[in-house]
This record gives C-alpha cells, sequence and structure tokens, in this order.
C-alpha cells in the first residue's frame, strides 16, 4: 500500500479545546488524517480568535447536542471508530469520553489526552493558559529580566509546542499499534511541554544556588545577546561557540578584553557575574558606532552568525519565510481571507496538503466510521512506542540533538554520531543529549565513513541539522543513505531550508527570534527581549520527532522511507500561529513592555509578601468575592492595577492563591524551579529522575516527557561520553574486534568513557 500522505486512512476524533489540542489535531490532519470535530450547537465560542482558522483547517464538522441521548450516541459511535481521539479534558465533550471508558468500548484506540497541566489542573476553571503554566513550572520567573521578577510572554508559546509533542507522541502510539493492534492512553499536558521547553532549566543541583534572572533583557552573555547600532537598528550576535566568538572580538577590536587579568584568556569567564556588565559595555559603546548593516556586513564576512531585529507584523512576508512555502492563503467561512503559516514538517515523498479551511458554524456532515477492529490476545506491555527502531543522530548544538533525546525518549535506541573530539557544544547542551548511546567517527576519513555506512544498514532513521550542503560533502546526503539502505527515513534539519536564496545564511535560535520579531514583540515599547526558553530549537525538536514518526508509520504501511525536512525558519512562524495570523477581521496581537507582567489588571502577575502570584480573573466581581477590592472599583486600568498590587502586597502568596481559589479566580504561585522537585503531582508522574554523577553529587533531571499507559519505558535518560559506546554499538552492527581496533588504531573511531556531567553558567 503507497499513501498519498502519511496518515490517510487513520480516523481521528478532535473533542480537544483551546489551542494545543485543535492544534495537535491540525498537523495530523495536514499529513492526511481524517479529522472530525464536533460542535455544541450554540457553537465553539473559540471561533472568533483569529488562530481558529488555521487550527482547523483540514478537519470535518459535525454538530449535536452532547447533552441529548442522541448527541451521546453519535459520540459513542464515532469514538468506536476512532483510530485516535484528542482530548483536552474540558469543554463540552470532555466529561462524555473519560479515557478508560472510550479505550474500553473500543480496545485500538489510542487516547491523546493533553490536559493543561498534568492529571488535576490545579487553577479553577481548569481550562488551558499560558500565563499560568508558565507561573508554574518556574518558566517565568527563569526568563532574564531588568528586576528577576516573573515575566508573561506575549504569545503562548508553550501550547504550540505542547501541540508538536503531544502529536508526535501520538503517532508513536498508532505505530505501536501497527503491531500489537492495540490502543493505549497517552498523555502529553502542558507540564510536559514546559519540560521539553526547558530542559536544561530543569537540570537542578539540590545543593546549588537559585537563579535571579535580574540580568537585563538581554540575557547574561555579553557575546550572545542583542546590541543596539548607530542608526537605532538592533542586530543579535549569536557567538555561541569559541571559534565564533574569537572571529567576532577580532571583527569588533575587542581581542583586549581577553587580556584583561579579570577574563585572563577565559571567554567562559565574561559570564560571571562580576564580570558581565562592564563586559557587555564595551560591547555597548563598540557596536553603537556603526550602523546595523555596516556591522552585519563585516560580521558575517568573518562567518560570525548574526542578524537583524525585525518586526513581527512583517514577517508572515518575508522572503526568507516564502522561501520553505510557510505563507498560505485560506478562504475562511468566519473570518474571511486569511493568511496563516503553513505546515512545519515536510515530507518530500507524501508532503502535507491544504484540503479544507475550517468548517463552518454548523456544519453537520454525515460522518458514519466502520467500528474500530477488535485486537486479539493480551495487550502487551512495552518498552517505549518506537522500542524496535534505530535512530542516527548526527545533530549538533540543539535542535538536532534534542530531537534524537525526544524520540529516545519514545523509545527508540538512539546512537549519537559525532567526531572523535566531540560536539563542541556537549558539555553545555548535557541536557539536549541525553537517552543516547555515543558513537566517534570521522566521516571524512574513507574507513570512518564505511564504518558509518554499517550504521546505516542497521538503522532505521538518519536524524541531522547540518548546514546546507553539507550531507552532499561528506557523502551521506538522502541520496547516498538510500544506496545503502533502501527503505531508510532522512530527517534534516537546516535554518532556512536546503535549498533557495537563504539556505547559506546561519541560523541559531536567537537568530530566527530575532528576525521574526519574537523579541521586538515581547519588549514593546522597551528594549526587545531575548526569550531565555530556545523557543525556536526545541519546537524544531518536537517538530522533527513527528516528522520522523510520522515517516516511520507510511513507512510501516508502504515499505517506503523518504526524506523529511524542517527548517527554524518555517519553526519560527508555527511558534507564533496566531499572532502571524492576519486577516480583516482581527485585532492588533498583543505586544508587550519593560518586564513584562500580562494583559490587564485582571491578567497579571502581582507581587505579594513572600513572592508573586499570576491570576486570570473572569472579572472585577470576582477579585471584590476574593477580598482584593473594596469600595468604588476605578474605571481606570493603571489605577486598578496599583490598588490590586497593594491589595495583594500585604499577603502570602500561598494564602492569596488559596482566597483567590475560593473566590473561583483561576490563580498559581509564581514558582522557582528549586520548588518543582517537592510537588506531589510532579512525583506521581516521574517528571523528575535522580540523575548520579560518578565522584559528585547527584542532580535532578527530567524524567518522562510523557506517559504511555501500556507501552511505557521507565528508563533514566543519561548523557553519552564521546565514543562511550563505539564498540558496543559497531560489534552489533557485525564488526569484529580486530576491525574495530584496526579502525581506532587509524583514528577513524574514538573509543571513550562515560560523560561526567558538571554545571556551567548560565548562558541565557
Amino acid at each position: 500500500m503507497t499513501a498519498g500522505h502519511a496518515l490517510e486512512g487513520v480516523r481521528i476524533l478532535d473533542l480537544s479545546n483551546g489551542i494545543s489540542g485543535p492544534l495537535a489535531a491540525m498537523l495530523l490532519a495536514d499529513h492526511g488524517a481524517e479529522v472530525v470535530r464536533p460542535e455544541p450547537p450554540a457553537g465553539d465560542p473559540e471561533r472568533t480568535r483569529p488562530g481558529f482558522a488555521m487550527w482547523n483547517r483540514n478537519k470535518t464538522g459535525v454538530t449535536f447536542d452532547p447533552e441529548s441521548e442522541a448527541g451521546r450516541e453519535r459520540l459513542c459511535r464515532l469514538l468506536g471508530g476512532a483510530d485516535l481521539c484528542v482530548s483536552s479534558g474540558y469543554g463540552p465533550f470532555a466529561g462524555l469520553a473519560p479515557p478508560a471508558d472510550a479505550c474500553a468500548a473500543n480496545p485500538a484506540l489510542v487516547f491523546l489526552s493533553m490536559p493543561p497541566f498534568l492529571g488535576e489542573t490545579p487553577w479553577a476553571g481548569g481550562a488551558e493558559s499560558m500565563g499560568l503554566l508558565s507561573a508554574m513550572t518556574g518558566i517565568a520567573l527563569r526568563q532574564s529580566s531588568f528586576e528577576g521578577g516573573p515575566i508573561d510572554s506575549v504569545f503562548p508559546y508553550l501550547l504550540y509546542l505542547q501541540a508538536a509533542w503531544a502529536a508526535a507522541a501520538g503517532v508513536a502510539a498508532l505505530i505501536e499499534r501497527e503491531s500489537s493492534g492495540h490502543g493505549q492512553i497517552v498523555t502529553v499536558g502542558g507540564v510536559h511541554a514546559a519540560m521539553v521547553a526547558a530542559s536544561a532549566s530543569l537540570v537542578i543541583d539540590p545543593e546549588g544556588p537559585e537563579i535571579l534572572a535580574n540580568y537585563g533583557p538581554g540575557g547574561p552573555h555579553p557575546m550572545y545577546t542583542r546590541y543596539q547600532c548607530a542608526d537605532g537598528g538592533w542586530l543579535f550576535l549569536a557567538t555561541l561557540t569559541t571559534k565564533f566568538q574569537e572571529r567576532a572580538l577580532e571583527v569588533l577590536g575587542l581581542t583586549h578584553v581577553l587580556e584583561d587579568e579579570r577574563i585572563d584568556g577565559r571567554i567562559e569567564a565574561m559570564l560571571l557575574p562580576t564580570n558581565r556588565s562592564w563586559v557587555r559595555e564595551r560591547f555597548v559603546e563598540v557596536l553603537a558606532g556603526k550602523s546595523r548593516d555596516e556591522w552585519i556586513e563585516r560580521l558575517r564576512a568573518a562567518d560570525v552568525p548574526t542578524g537583524p531585529l525585525l518586526q513581527r507584523e512583517h514577517w508572515l512576508d518575508d522572503p526568507a519565510l516564502e522561501s520553505v512555502g510557510m505563507r498560505i492563503e485560506l478562504d475562511d467561512p468566519t473570518h474571511g481571507p486569511v493568511d496563516v503559516p503553513g505546515s512545519p514538517v515536510n515530507l518530500v515523498a507524501t508532503p502535507w496538503e491544504l484540503r479544507r479551511s475550517a468548517p463552518p458554524a454548523g456544519e453537520d456532515q454525515p460522518v458514519e466510521w466502520p467500528a474500530g477492529r477488535s485486537p486479539a490476545g493480551l495487550p502487551p506491555e512495552g518498552d517505549g512506542p518506537l522500542a524496535r527502531f534505530r535512530v542516527l543522530d548526527l545533530g549538533t548544538i540543539l535542535a538536532g540533538p534534542y530531537a534524537g533525546t525526544l524520540l529516545a525518549e519514545l523509545g527508540a535506541d538512539v546512537v549519537k554520531v559525532e567526531i572523535p573530539g566531540g560536539d563542541s557544544w556537549r558539555d553545555r547542551g548535557m541536557p539536549y543529549i541525553r537517552g543516547q548511546r555515543g558513537v566517534a567517527i570521522d566521516l571524512q576519513s574513507p574507513e570512518g565513513k564505511e564504518a558509518f555506512y554499517a550504521l546505516v544498514r542497521s538503522a532505521d532513521v538518519v536524524l541531522d541539522n547540518y548546514r546546507a550542503g553539507v550531507l552532499e560533502r561528506l557523502g551521506i546526503d538522502y541520496r547516498r543513505l538510500v544506496e545503502v539502505r533502501p527503505d531508510i527515513v532522512s530527517v534534516s534539519i537546516t535554518g532556512f531550508g536546503n535549498y533557495g536564496p537563504f539556505s547559506s545564511e546561519p541560523a541559531f535560535d536567537p537568530l530566527l527570534q530575532a528576525r521574526s520579531g519574537m523579541m521586538t514583540a515581547q519588549g514593546g515599547d522597551s528594549e526587545p527581549v531575548f526569550m531565555t526558553v530556545a523557543i525556536n530549537d526545541v519546537t524544531t525538536a518536537a517538530l522533527a520527532a513527528l516528522g520522523t514518526v510520522l515517516a516511520l508509520f507510511h513507512r510501516r504501511r508502504s515499505g517506503a522511507g523518504q526524506a523529511v525536512w524542517l527548517s527554524l525558519v518555517g519553526t519560527s512562524a508555527f511558534a507564533q500561529s496566531e499572532e502571524l495570523v492576519r486577516s480583516n477581521s482581527r485585532d492588533q496581537p498583543i505586544v508587550g513592555g519593560r518586564d513584562f507582567r500580562g494583559r490587564g489588571p485582571l491578567d497579571r502577575f502581582y507581587q505579594c509578601v513572600d513572592g508573586w502570584v499570576r491570576i486570570q480573573a473572569p472579572d472585577v466581581e470576582s477579585l471584590v468575592k476574593a477580598g482584593l477590592l473594596e469600595g468604588t472599583v476605578p474605571a481606570d486600568d493603571l489605577e486598578l492595577t496599583a490598588r490590586l498590587a497593594v491589595s495583594c502586597s500585604g499577603v502570602p502568596r500561598d494564602l492569596l492563591v488559596d482566597r483567590l481559589a475560593a473566590a473561583g479566580v483561576p490563580a498559581v504561585a509564581a514558582r522557582r524551579v528549586s520548588e518543582l522537585v517537592a510537588d506531589p503531582e510532579y512525583q506521581k508522574w516521574g517528571v523528575f529522575n535522580r540523575l548520579e554523577r560518578p565522584g559528585m553529587s547527584w542532580v535532578f533531571a527530567p524524567g518522562r516527557y510523557a506517559r504511555f499507559s501500556r507501552s511505557q519505558h521507565h528508563r533514566t535518560l543519561r548523557p553519552p561520553g564521546v565514543g562511550e559506546h563505539t564498540a558496543e554499538v559497531l560489534a552489533e552492527v557485525g564488526l569484529a574486534p580486530e576491525e574495530i581496533d584496526r579502525l581506532t588504531s587509524s583514528g577513524a573511531i574514538r573509543l571513550g568513557s562515560p560523560m561526567v556531567f558538571r554545571p556551567m553558567a548560565v548562558y541565557r
């Protein structure tokens, strides 16, 4: 069987609400799944949101009353015939479809549960909320700022990330079902999205100091931040590794900074709190001496990664975005002509397709699915839904290696293939290479390349994030890999696509934050804000995992592999899904400001006696009920904010949360990362594992990024040393011990030892 789309023939029931669930279902619909979205007769209140046109494209609408007997029967029939059901756990249909009951009625069903938090949502109402989630998971207090308090994001990137990662986990469960015949419950909550977003922050040394992120909105690193130039324009200097840093210092005429006794030749010493300010002042002074374009031209001529900070409202029309096909037009039944981001995941043999706009209000198509298959035998336990698959991870820095780690979390045997000297960023990037086995090979040597080809013959997937053209120069591009293994799946991540006028441009996460308008939108009328979470990198990693499982699912049914490609530029549009949607009916998307606390007096952070609380009050009356307002309520937002700030300032944090909850106001404490390890819900769901370090104290590290009710693995994801598993893996693919010894002696491979992780100063 050869399908026109990766998920052709897969039936999905979308019972979700808000952003993350509908967006996850859209990603699957884009790749051919038949997605049916029920709507109550009164309509979906989310229809007025600009993002609705994007999140519900390619779906079929049905309308029925979930409270009526006929409506409940219809829902049961749809559940009985679905392959996968997406649910947010709240909304008009949620109570009628508990996961356990749905799976009992249809044992082949994969039930994708996407709760706003984990199991129980700890705020009133239980609806998803980026503001409450980022506060509760420690992300808000880790964002760099002037004063070090919590920062509210102007776009809900955690919800977009949850959609990508949940879609990947759901398809992985469908792959497992192809073998076992049985469905299961897959849970990817808001906390899981926060874990994917902030893995580095969640490596916690219990004996280490708490990080106060008050080093300004540009972050702590003087050579990995944004600067204003003589013409008022801003550029981002993205020199994350030593070679780029040395080149940048030469171009800027700042090599003498290394000679200062406080630095003593050690670039890493610039990150020390005692050095950050004065070093940054030197850069500010120099970069203010020429225009932005002049500096960018000089720096790029020396191959130093740098780029401009642009405005979000222009991004959808940027030629770089159009070069990867990320701008599409819809004729939406609610909003009229709409421009929206396309699909960031590109399968070459089974490309995504825009088949229809979101269903119009009241659409009721006569969808009748046949009953699901009845699996034979007892449902098998597993060791992750991808337990039988091997992935070769050639990635460097962040997005590529992290995609490998996420696939390892899904159970794949992931082998990190790196040069004998090791990935230059592996020490700092330890959280993003966990769960893999380490093999060190010199791909530029003929012998090393042959050893790599032996690995390819045993592999299902080869993953990379090299610059465009590097794979061809190394002789490991998709055409060559197919000659070695005809059904291989090749997944490539680039900055601006493999071809086109922008393919050779440098691409690091902050360069796309800058160019796509994320930084200027968050900063508003204040300085641009460098987002502490590597939004484009981590979201690309989750999307790469999705592209991988889509291709593997298609291969499982058709026997054919294919090439998959993603780009950071494409992700930068996906990660601002609703904010970039354009129509004649929409309001301007929100922008931030200096140390942005929230959108208004009812929806923001407030400081209290011993911390901060994030509230999301439905109305003023609920705050009166909570005892935070007395007397005449001011109509002016500034005065109302000031009054509430005074009321909150005299109340302990947790007591204030309790008072607000009793009044029905969604509210949570803004927690520091160190608080999370004691959370009973986190412990119950295995959010943290203990990562042992030989000769050193143990640390907490992220545990389970998703939960599978039947095929869950329980391994602690550990980082490999350079070449730690070279001999082991090469022996598995048939190389004799004497051949491994010969390759080692020639330098074609390296045998190594386990990695000892040491904490390093934060760089963002």
